[in-house]
């Protein structure tokens, strides 16, 4: 069984969504449950016979209700974990661990394992959520980690011994190491495109500042930016003041075409996990320039540009050396190409969880 809060279209939810048509084409039975929607991978997980269940929790926020709805809610999934009985259950992101490991401990699954995609950046604030998330350690068998940066901040940060955690990699579709058509975008320009939900974490305003500076040397670009969030009209704004060629797409199904149309791709985030859109670039075999931050260093170290976080200069300098040098651009990509191909495919992933669970049911007493 693998937990996930919602189905919309985001990067773990693409990683469940792989995992469970993978395990299952593998002969593995395997239900998703949401905790509180579905989304988009939904009809696509029941195309491919995957079982998926909506818990129905509910935010707190949502008034006097919300407590009685939980309780309902974890009633029908221990209800549900105890008609489907799984082997594993598998959750993913804070609050599908933080509910699904004490649930699941109630509902006697024999291993719960939880999904580490992010750094501790958004915790650091609340003493609440450590409490919470050091109670769900405690009932859960085995941690993964989508990156080794991941697996040392789950180490150092909350303490979970060394032999409780194990790094497996995103994983991508066939499909993104196949180039398609490159995307329409009216432009003579070069095309510096970013696939990233426009977050103020992402770091889109000093990529935005950098474009800048590259057409004050003589070098202007289209900024392309995929994706949407809370800091659309700023951007909009910032662009307007600068001079700056910003085309903001929304939520692209395409990233493939955009990929394929793009000079160069880039990733400004100050703080990341692993990154499925640097791994994307990756696979398309585009030469990418992106922060020095999470698992972006083990990525593209020897196959990309790392800079510093936040800063403009540094980002416009790299994309400036990679857009007047096109051997160094194709010798970035072909490398990033080939890495991703040796292991980033969906095959690699499925085999090493498999392999992870086997492990953990044979000796049920390991940590």
């Amino acid at each position: 069984m693998l937990l996930i809060g919602q189905l919309r279209v985001g990067g773990t939810e693409k990683q469940v969504f792989l995992l469970a048509t993978g395990l299952s084409r593998s002969g593995v039975a395997v239900d998703v449950v949401t905790l509180h929607s579905d989304g988009p991978y939904r009809d696509a997980l029941e195309d491919e016979g995957v079982p998926v269940h909506n818990a129905g929790f509910t935010g707190v926020s949502t008034g006097p209700m919300a407590v009685p709805r939980n309780l309902i809610a974890a009633a029908r999934l221990i209800r549900l974990i105890r008609r489907t009985r799984p082997d594993v259950l598998h959750a993913f992101l804070y609050h599908g661990y933080v509910i699904g490991a004490p649930i699941a401990w109630l509902a006697r699954v024999p291993v719960v394992v939880a999904g580490r995609r992010s750094l501790s950046n958004f915790k650091r604030a609340r003493r609440w959520v450590y409490a919470l998330e050091r109670v769900a350690t405690r009932l859960t068998r085995h941690v993964v980690a989508n990156a080794l940066a991941v697996a040392e901040d789950a180490r150092t940060v909350e303490g979970i011994a060394r032999g409780k955690v194990s790094v497996i990699y995103n994983a991508l579709p066939a499909s993104a190491f196949r180039p398609g058509p490159p995307a329409r975008i009216a432009t003579d320009l070069p095309v510096v495109c970013c696939v990233a939900n426009l977050k103020a974490h992402k770091g889109h305003r000093f990529l935005v500042e950098a474009a800048a500076l590259l057409a004050a040397r003589g070098t202007p670009c289209t900024l392309v930016l995929a994706g949407e969030g809370p800091e659309r009209d700023a951007l909009l704004r910032q662009a307007a003041r600068l001079g700056v060629d910003l085309r903001l797409l929304g939520l692209r199904r395409d990233v493939e075409a955009l990929l394929s149309r793009a000079s160069a791709v880039v990733l400004a985030s100050l703080y990341e996990g692993m990154s499925n859109a640097v791994m994307e670039a990756m696979a398309a075999g585009r030469p990418v320039v992106a922060t020095a931050v999470g698992g972006t260093r083990e990525l593209l170290s020897g196959r990309g540009l790392l800079v510093p976080p936040a800063d403009p200069r540094a980002l416009a300098d790299a994309l400036e050396r990679v857009l007047h040098d096109p051997r160094l651009g194709a010798s970035l990509g072909s490398a990033a190409r080939a890495w991703a191909l040796d292991n980033l495919g969906v095959d690699a992933m499925i085999d090493r969880h498999l392999a992870l669970y086997r492990r953990l049911l044979e000796r049920p007493c390991a940590g």
